[in-house]
């Protein structure tokens, strides 16, 4: 078989003329969309129990453009060419956690035709500033807690501090007020109901195709975070590809029985910055007549309480959350009775942990997805035999190709590409990546090696293109390489990920020290135990924590690279794997 085709059609193809939010707030009809009940909230603040409604949503959005235009001159975003430099009153960057004003914040920009590039709020100051200048925002939208970064990464793109909001504002009150210039989005969203009414950016026939809707970072194998342009098309389409594999406003099977149901509840416990939290978590379980809890930061022992105080019932994960499930004794000691349905992606889910998770939530529908932020999530998906990434999802083909250029048939291994309208326009600004991942043709190079079975089911089994997935993140081990070999004392590096039962893999880092550090550790051990540690926080003062060196640091005399030079990781990953013990920086053993 040459190509695989999902099972599933999209029986009345996504719109092509709209943005996300005329397609979200307006009424745009489908089959596939529920009627929400009457009184259903929209949005819920887990911390407060505040609920905000389908008119609220709306009338806020509306006063955010409006305060969004009139004060900065935020407007429609006319540069669609990746390679250049779209103007930048065009890019409103998100640097916040999850928040009820999240999407109306997303939704507000959209309105004017602007882009929304969303970033962590964990980035250190100079991993934000390296994102902010790809994006090259006009306004930058941050929280109480991480203020101060954003307004050091402003400073040093040249943005004035009049130029961002600030989340939350009210828990400064204990801090002093705050900087000279900055407001907070409370105050701008109430200033905007008065103003005048903005000229909102309309669409032609297929342009929603290719106006850039959201940027998502990204890392690749050169280890620099890339900016995935995606559209108004990809998101609205992934939406409804979902929407018609899980059959939502179905009548397939009784009503306890059906997966989403208006008025379900859904705990918002990714990070809406991530692809997967804001399409699944987010715009899809919105789009089913659902009502998400948002959560602005993930505890597990809260998240028991809030499925039993607001009686969730669905659940998006990813696998580092399902081993908290499975091993932490507060779990069995709360109701998860009405949690009906879970689904886990961002990385691998064992069929060990599937069993695992089963035994303490038997009466959930549990799958698993496959997906990718160049996909805009979702590749593949649904129940399925465990420890598999599901089936296609409609409207999706694939292909798998051999080493030698060949296609390969059901169960051979090979490098998935995927074609569909969920495949995203390329990576911001970077056209030479942008031609390296994606082909003319409408194809993505996923990098990852698949084998596809005879019933459709997706295994992923290995990964080609050398990252490393921590609790969902993507690190590049290159980014860490460089940033190793700046230590003094750092000869050479190589880093690859190692399983961890908590994260799924974190980095390892194997290190060639120069010739008078390394006559030291060789001969003190207590010298080999101040080098770990040195090293391993030249990583953690200036690194997100994902790319801390969890998995610890090892001292050796060469690192394997073939013969242009290229590291040899697979080598490097054997040699963790045949390790008696790992040291970590503390000079602990790791089995």
């Amino acid at each position: 078989m040459a190509l695989f085709h999902s099972k599933i059609s999209l029986h009345v193809p996504p719109p092509d003329d709209i943005s996300l939010p005329q397609f979200m707030l307006d009424g745009a009809a489908h089959p596939n969309r529920p009627r929400r009940p009457e009184g259903t909230p929209w949005l819920i603040d887990e911390e407060t129990g505040k609920e905000v409604s389908e008119a609220e949503v709306i009338s806020r959005t509306d006063a955010f453009a409006r305060a969004m235009h009139a004060i900065w001159s935020i407007g429609n975003n006319d540069c669609i060419v990746l390679g250049y430099v779209s103007p930048t009153r065009s890019v409103v960057a998100l640097y916040i956690p999850n928040h009820i004003d999240y999407p109306i914040s997303i939704w507000g920009a959209h309105r004017l035709g602007a882009i929304a590039a969303m970033t962590s709020p964990a980035l250190t100051v100079p991993e934000l500033i390296y994102q902010l200048e790809i994006a090259r925002p006009r306004l930058l939208l941050a929280h109480i807690d991480n203020l101060a970064n954003a307004l050091e990464a402003a400073d040093m793109i040249g943005l004035p501090h009049d130029h961002v909001i600030v989340f939350d504002a009210h828990k400064a009150e204990a801090r002093g007020r705050l900087p000279d210039g900055v407001r907070s989005v409370e105050e701008i969203i109430q200033s905007g109901v008065g103003m005048p009414k903005y000229p909102e950016c309309r669409l032609k026939k297929g342009e929603a195709k290719t106006k850039i809707a959201v940027l998502c970072y990204s890392s690749g194998t050169t280890g620099k975070p890339k900016a995935v342009a995606v559209s108004h098309y990809n998101l609205v389409c992934n939406i409804l590809q979902n929407a018609a594999t899980w059959r939502l406003n179905e009548d397939y099977a009784p009503t306890e029985e059906i997966r989403f149901v208006p008025g379900d509840r859904c705990a918002a416990v990714l990070p809406l910055y991530h692809i997967y939290g804001l399409l699944a978590n987010l715009h899809i379980t919105l789009f089913g007549g659902m009502s998400v809890i948002i959560i602005q930061k993930y505890n597990h022992e809260n998240l028991l309480r809030s499925i039993e105080h607001y009686r969730i019932t669905h659940l998006f994960l990813v696998p580092p959350q399902v081993v908290v499930f499975c091993k932490h004794p507060s779990t069995r000691k709360h109701d998860l009775s009405h949690v009906r349905c879970c689904m886990v992606a961002a990385a691998p889910l064992t069929a060990e942990l599937t069993s695992q998770l089963l035994e303490i939530m038997p009466q959930v529908h549990l799958g698993q997805a496959y997906g990718m932020t160049e996909t805009t999530s979702a590749v593949s998906t649904k129940v399925g035999t465990p420890g598999s990434s599901g089936h296609l999802i409609a409207g999706t083909t694939a292909k798998v190709v051999k080493p030698d250029g060949t296609l390969a048939r059901v169960g051979e291994p090979g490098e998935l590409w995927v074609k569909g309208g969920q495949v995203t326009l390329g990576y911001y600004r970077n056209l030479a990546a942008t031609r390296e991942a994606f082909t003319e043709d409408g194809w993505i190079r996923t990098g990852d090696e698949v084998v596809i079975h005879e019933n459709g089911d997706l295994f992923v089994t290995d990964r080609i293109k050398e990252l490393i997935k921590v609790r969902g993140h993507q690190v590049a081990p290159a980014e860490l390489e460089g940033h190793l070999l700046a230590h003094p004392a750092v000869a050479d590096a190589g880093v690859v990920g190692v399983p961890d039962d908590f994260s799924g893999e974190t980095p390892f880092a194997f290190i060639v020290l120069h010739p008078s550090p390394q006559a030291s550790v060789s001969v003190d051990l207590d010298a080999a135990r101040d080098m770990r540690e040195s090293i391993y926080q030249h990583v953690a003062k200036v690194k997100s924590r994902e790319k801390w060196l969890g998995g610890g640091v090892e001292f050796v005399d060469t690192i394997p690279k073939n013969a242009s030079g290229k590291i040899l990781r697979r080598v490097l990953r054997e040699r963790a794997r045949t390790l008696p013990t790992r040291i970590d920086f503390m000079g602990k053993t790791k089995l």
